[in-house]
């Protein structure tokens, strides 16, 4: 068997201080959008909510029907 990086504590209780210092630790958190251009993040937000549905009214009805099997064989694997 591989050794592991890192074995298991067999001590609960210093499991129990572990997961308690995690939990109660008052590390600030960063939101997903910080650092970021906010008209940035607002276009790209806008293109990605239109995206789609102009992909879709550009399609025509067979090549809807083509990319709906394709996706069907990929999750059932027909």
């Amino acid at each position: 068997m591989p050794e592991r990086s890192r074995t298991k504590s067999s001590d609960f209780n210093q499991l129990a201080k572990s997961i308690v210092e995690q939990a109660t630790s008052e590390q600030p958190k960063k939101s997903a959008d910080e650092g970021k251009n906010p008209a940035a993040v607002a276009l790209g937000r806008l293109g990605g909510l239109k995206g789609g549905k102009a992909r879709a009214a550009k399609l025509t009805k067979e090549q809807r029907s083509e990319i709906a099997k394709k996706a069907a064989q990929k999750r059932w694997g027909y």
